[in-house]
């Protein structure tokens, strides 16, 4: 186990506050994949453990590279190495068990009970690893009537609210375009996790770390549900704008569409002043933010015939000069390039060695003892077997063995 050792204060040395954390990635797709990137950026040596022969099932999710490689799985996979391994075997789960038995953290998002009819449950896990860090992410969490369904974003997003506030007024339930219960879920998994490390630090030991899509959509509630347990409003979809205040949504503009947020009372005098609209500023209806909100789609329409005159670079910049809160609503491929993101350092890049040169979403933290930048790409398909088992003391003998036997995916020379 020296080999275990030497590769965390190798990866200490590497920077990050993470570093000196070993997670053991069990979890596929998206949500858990997300948490291990997002602690793999932050300095964490995250090893995924894929399935043979296939590997996690978003390998095969659109766009497919001309390499043969899923983009979907390149941008959530940086940073981590990836083994393969076949649990219906013994050889298999020989390997996991003793890969665990010294991890801080694993992380899946199993049906409840599949871990358990391996004999590698939580509770099994830490007779053995008193400091282990279990982190289970579900469609509905370990508790609960719904605990042993499994989970989807679409079918999250309908039962948290979201789906029935998304969208323009009358429209049928509409999804919103990113994965949000997904991704939000990777991102309270690795805030978990992150807090349970810092306990342990203290305690020496672990704890179970348990989220799901469910909450993370409720989460995403908040003005929503402030209505409701106030005085039972339910707040009716309104497209981009806001149920609490006008006008704050998207204004269509001679060339395309900008995000005007007037919300309060000052930035809509700025608003009436530079548009310049005869009468508008008199105008009784729309004198409080209680009286624009009942006269909001009148307001909307007066503003966009003024709006519509001009190109949205041009409004932008006279917003800009009064200090009215105002932004455009930009494509994928603009937002890509926006100088902004770049800025900030959250396009980033790595050489992956078979679909070469790939872009990707950088670390929405930044810390400042140091930047966390992406230094590895996402693993081929039991890219380092060989590595991590050699780390874990098994000889060139024993992994030939285990290949043989059926139980591991090896792609690295053996010496």
């Amino acid at each position: 186990m020296a080999d275990i050792e030497q590769t965390a204060a190798s990866t200490e040395q590497g920077g990050g506050p993470l570093a000196g954390m070993r997670v053991i990635e069990l979890a596929h797709i998206m949500s858990g994949p997300i948490c291990g990137m997002m602690l793999a950026d932050m300095g964490a040596d995250v090893i995924k453990v894929e399935k043979i022969p296939n590997g996690d099932d978003c390998r095969r999710f659109a766009p497919i590279l001309p390499s043969g490689e899923s983009a979907s799985f390149l941008i959530v996979n940086r940073n981590k190495r990836g083994i393969a391994l076949n649990l219906k075997t013994e050889g298999g789960k020989k390997v996991l068990r003793t890969m665990l038995a010294t991890a801080d953290v694993v992380t899946e998002n199993y049906r409840r009970g599949t871990m358990e009819k391996l004999g590698m449950g939580y509770e099994a896990l830490r007779e053995v690893n008193p400091g282990l860090i279990y982190c289970a992410i579900s469609g509905y969490g370990r508790t609960g009537p719904m605990a042993d369904k499994g989970g989807f974003d679409l079918i999250a997003q309908g039962l948290s609210g979201l789906m029935s506030m998304t969208g323009e007024p009358g429209q049928a339930p509409i999804k919103a375009g990113s994965p949000v219960t997904d991704i939000n879920a990777g991102i309270l998994a690795a805030l978990g996790v992150s807090a349970a490390y810092a306990r342990k630090k203290t305690t020496g030991l672990g704890q179970m770390v348990d989220t799901s899509l469910f909450e993370a959509g409720l989460q995403q509630m908040y003005w929503a549900f402030a209505n409701y347990f106030a005085d039972g409003t339910v707040l009716p979809k309104a497209g981009s704008a806001n149920p609490t205040s006008a006008p704050y949504q998207a204004f269509r503009t001679r060339d395309g569409w900008v995000n005007i947020g007037a919300a309060n009372q000052s930035n809509y005098e700025r608003l009436v002043g530079v548009l310049d609209i005869p009468g508008l500023a008199e105008d009784e209806r729309f004198q409080t933010n209680a009286g624009r909100l009942r006269h909001r789609e009148t307001l909307v329409e007066i503003l966009t015939a003024k709006l519509v005159e001009r190109d949205t670079a041009d409004w932008l910049a006279a917003f800009d000069a009064i200090g009215l809160p105002s932004g455009a609503v930009l494509s994928v491929p603009e937002a890509s390039s926006h100088e902004q993101a770049i800025a900030r350092g959250m396009i980033v890049e790595t050489e992956h060695p078979l679909a070469g040169s790939m872009r990707g979403i950088g670390l929405p933290i930044h810390f400042s003892d140091g930047c966390t930048r992406p230094s590895r790409p996402a693993p081929t398909l039991g890219q380092h077997t060989a590595e991590v088992l050699h780390e874990y003391g098994f000889d060139d003998a024993r992994i030939r063995s285990l290949k043989d036997e059926g139980a591991i995916l090896e792609l690295d020379a053996l010496s």
